[in-house]
């Protein structure tokens, strides 16, 4: 558990694969479009909006939870694994949107939460229900508490969302929920929890699903005892330090056997880790050629944009993933971090992957998000958008307590509740919430702010200098230059003070170099080639350009 990443000789990747060089967008389900004007997002609704995302240029779409659930989490509380929640449709109108992605030339990869039930589920219930002894507690981590009468909890262990980690039932035993205690934590030392699981990969699998986001892919396997983390413990759902209820080795053999699975399956069915760990080198033992084939890359969503960070983290990031043989991921923003229009702007002092937000200039806070998404897309391996970040959204700050429904917001600690800001839903059309969002006369969830109007998709599509625009040329670009596909090296390249550049290449094509100006006073560069992409405008004659801040430019080099 202390492996350091280091330089290991580089493992020859296998044959170019979709998802090795995959541009992959998240659809927050409830939060994407409104079928049937009940002011929440579903299946439906994601279906009509599938010519969109074609248009955009992506490869595949990633759908976070859509499962029957009491929505005490947001749908990470899954009562029932096989079955479609009333508010999102039904497994009909799952197979309808697979059918449909794939006839796009879209693939569907759908979140998985094995870590924890809603306390709704089945199992959970017959647990209750029958009392100590239970067979089906067997299933969970119930256990007697400590202290004269057992009014202590097992251990010390805190909950994400804030306070202790169990809770007591009415016999008196205590159950593990390492997020909210609606969320019973899994004992996947029992077999029945392991053939559950893939019984419920196939049944998803056969309806034509690509793959599977695995959610706190990390945490499945506890340590042996469930001993105390100690008072002075620094450990975190984020990462930081060991623990033992996170990154176990014993995950491993977990994914090892679904990785079996999906290669039973025509169509390179992937599955993709969210797994944090206490450095790159344990992240990449979840996408070793027999587990899992993606993991994300959190630690590239939280680096500071300076060119010495980013450019060590590209390169850490590059030389973990290299070493087994996997593609690196990027992404800078998703359903649990504070939008990266608004997150970069702000100092990393005190933050956990930009969980919160507080108020930034929000033209600069677009310039340096576009900019930051141009640099992202030239990298090698697989990107992930999340929705809404192609119009450039910011962070919504200023949503009222009683709309809020993270359950970590009525908490006295963990994630700090704000994670509503990043969900709220996009805007589609027309000058007023709901901006489109469903039928006319319905509403949203969570309310719009009235600046969204001139960030819809109707007012931006077909806007030479929108963000929605400088996403569609870039994933364009991304598509056909030679130098851009899985085969095509990264190399550094000098550049003034405050510049990060590279170029990618393969033999006998053109080169690809990405130029990107992360001071803050604007910086004259030589002109290498064609201009492919500038994220901002640029000046300057036939031999230099000028790049003002925060701005990202690709070029084309003859070779």
């Amino acid at each position: 558990m202390t492996d350091q990443l280091v330089a290991p000789p580089t493992v020859e990747a296998p044959p170019a694969s979709w998802w090795r060089n995959a541009v992959i967008y998240q659809i927050y389900p409830r939060s994407f479009a409104d079928s049937n004007g009940d002011g929440i997002g579903d299946l439906p609704g994601i279906s009509s909006r599938l010519p969109y995302l074609k248009d955009l240029g992506v490869d595949a779409v990633w759908l976070s939870p859509f499962y029957a659930s009491p929505q005490a989490d947001a749908g990470y509380d899954v009562s029932d694994y096989r079955t479609v929640d009333p508010i999102f449709g039904t497994v009909a109108d799952a197979s309808e949107l697979i059918t449909g992605a794939h006839a796009l030339g879209l693939r569907v990869i759908v979140d998985l939460v094995p870590n924890h039930s809603s306390d709704q589920h089945e199992w959970f219930q017959k647990a209750i229900a029958e009392g100590p002894g239970s067979l089906f507690r067997e299933r969970y981590h119930f256990r007697p508490g400590k202290g004269e009468n057992g009014e202590l909890p097992p251990n010390d262990w805190p909950s994400i969302f804030g306070g202790p980690a169990w809770t007591r039932v009415e016999d008196g035993e205590w159950y593990l929920h390492l997020f909210a205690p609606e969320q019973p934590d899994f004992n996947w030392e029992h077999p029945a929890v392991r053939d559950e699981f893939k019984t419920i990969l196939r049944f998803w699998l056969d309806l034509g699903v690509d793959g599977f986001r695995v959610d706190v892919a990390h945490g499945l396997v506890k340590e042996e005892g469930l001993p105390d983390v100690g008072a002075d413990a620094e450990w975190h759902l984020l990462g930081v330090g060991e623990s033992p209820c996170f990154d176990r080795d014993g995950v491993h053999e977990i994914y090892r056997s679904w990785r079996q699975i999906l290669d039973e399956y025509p169509g390179e069915r992937i599955a993709v880790a969210e797994a944090w760990a206490p450095n790159l080198a344990r992240v990449s033992h979840y996408v070793r050629d027999d587990e899992l084939h993606q993991a994300f890359n959190f630690s590239y969503l939280g680096t500071a944009w300076n060119v010495h960070e980013q450019r060590q983290m590209i390169d850490d990031s590059l030389a973990a993933m290299s070493a087994v043989g996997a593609p690196t991921t990027w992404t800078l923003s998703n359903h649990d971090v504070v939008r990266h229009t608004t997150r970069l702007m702000q100092t990393a002092e005190g933050e956990v992957a930009g969980r919160k937000a507080v108020a930034v200039d929000e033209v600069a806070g677009l310039r340096r998000a576009r900019a930051a998404s141009a640099l992202m897309l030239a990298l090698p391996g697989s990107a992930y958008l999340y929705q809404g970040e192609e119009l450039g959204l910011p962070e919504v700050l200023d949503l009222p307590p009683e709309v809020r429904q993270d359950p970590a917001f009525h908490r006295a600690t963990g994630q700090d509740g704000y994670r509503d800001g990043c969900r709220v839903p996009i805007p589609w059309s027309g000058d007023e919430a709901p901006y489109g969002f469903g039928p006319e006369g319905g509403g949203s969830w969570l309310p719009q702010p009235a600046s969204w109007a001139k960030l819809s998709v109707a007012a931006q599509a077909d806007v030479p200098d929108s963000t929605l625009e400088l996403y569609r040329k870039a994933l364009a670009v991304r598509r056909t230059h030679p130098a851009l596909q899985p085969t095509g090296n990264l190399s550094w390249v000098t550049a003034p003070a405050g510049i990060l550049a590279f170029d990618r290449q393969v033999e006998g094509a053109p080169v690809f170099r990405c130029t990107v100006n992360m001071s803050d006073q604007p910086v004259s560069v030589g002109r290498p080639g064609e201009l492919l992409l500038a994220s901002g405008p640029v000046e300057g004659g036939p031999d230099e350009v000028v790049l003002p801040p925060d701005t990202t430019v690709w070029w084309s080099i003859p070779s």
